[in-house]
């Protein structure tokens, strides 16, 4: 009896208020599970079938046959190619170095041999489409063709993916920085003073993130060489976009923000940067929205710094300014209208 009693007296574990998942635990775990399909669906569609999209190349031949040549090339099945005439190979060859082309196809009219430059630089998924284009283009006409890479890549950039991950790394770590301060000091900043102090640790930690990843990549695995500054200016203003965006969706919406981050950085930003297979051999919506993320804009400019000249990076180093203003612009904006004074978080 006194054991029964005793037993009874007990309270009864797993059915207090406080041993179920609470719904704010529970929508965290389905909002995380929500990610996690994204990521492998984003990934797998942009990846598991690429094919090429519009690449642009140049015909270099007399007037009547490089007609010809560019109109089965653009009439070709899938619109792999996007052709048009060059003056000469002098022409098409400043084309390539600039990365205005991707390849081109000079048509030796008194032989059946013609000659496909195109620059590996470029991508090594688009420099084996071009070849592969060319090919069968030849082919069609009891043709054959030689390949000359006019813009290689260096002896340690295997592949062309140096460039994709360095800046990876660097969008990485721009909106880990920025989490972290929303994690430790919460989301929303107590006073627009202390916004401003939020927004000012971004120079420093971006100029070292984009220091570091530089001296990482050239000096200690020498897996590019030259271009140091240019490399270093670049890395801070993809840093500092990461981190400026990452602060004001966080300003906006608390710390579920980091999950939109997530979700536009990694999941939708990683698979459409041009890393793997560039932008011209991936579906669509990837290839509209690269050069509007911090990560397309980022792999695009390393590659054209390095190879191209810095031939076409205005437009991505804008975008990536525009994430820094409009980042640091919301968060004042969502900031109290109050200076000084340390206030309760």
């Amino acid at each position: 009896m006194a054991i029964a009693v005793l037993s009874s007296s007990q309270p009864r574990r797993g059915r207090g208020p406080g041993s179920s998942i609470p719904p704010s635990a529970l929508a965290l775990l389905v909002g995380v599970l929500l990610l996690q399909l994204g990521f492998i669906f984003s990934y797998v569609a942009a990846f598991h079938d690429p094919h090429p999209h519009n690449i642009p190349i140049a015909v270099v031949a007399p007037e009547p046959v490089a007609a010809r040549v560019v109109t089965e090339i653009n009439a070709s099945a899938g619109h792999v190619g996007h052709a048009g005439v060059a003056t000469g190979a002098t022409a098409a060859q400043g084309q390539l170095k600039s990365g205005t082309i991707s390849a081109a196809l000079l048509v030796n009219v008194h032989g059946r041999t013609d000659r496909l430059l195109y620059a590996e630089a470029g991508g090594a998924s688009v420099a084996s489409a071009v070849q592969e284009i060319a090919t069968r283009a030849e082919a069609s006409q009891h043709r054959r063709v030689t390949f000359t890479d006019v813009v290689p890549l260096q002896p340690g950039d295997g592949r062309g993916l140096t460039g994709f991950y360095l800046v990876i790394g660097w969008v990485v770590g721009g909106y880990l920085m920025a989490a972290a301060l929303g994690t430790v000091l919460g989301p929303h900043p107590a006073s627009r003073r202390l916004a401003e102090l939020r927004l000012a640790t971004i120079v420093p930690y971006a100029l070292l993130s984009g220091l570091f990843g530089v001296l990482i990549v050239e000096q200690l695995l020498h897996a590019l060489s030259g271009h140091f500054l240019e490399l270093w200016g670049l890395g801070t203003l993809v840093v500092a976009a990461a981190a400026a965006a990452t602060m004001a969706v966080e300003a906006l919406i608390g710390v579920a923000g980091i999950g939109v981050v997530v979700l536009a950085f990694v999941i939708l930003g990683n698979p459409s940067a041009g890393g793997a297979y560039q932008t011209t051999m991936l579906p669509g919506f990837w290839r509209a929205i690269s050069g509007w993320l911090p990560n397309g804009a980022g792999t695009d400019s390393v590659r054209r710094i390095v190879y191209f000249g810095s031939h076409g990076v205005t437009g991505h180093l804008l975008v990536l300014a525009l994430y820094v203003v409009a980042g640091a612009g919301i968060t004042l904006a969502r900031s109290p209208a109050i200076r000084g004074g340390f206030r309760g978080r």
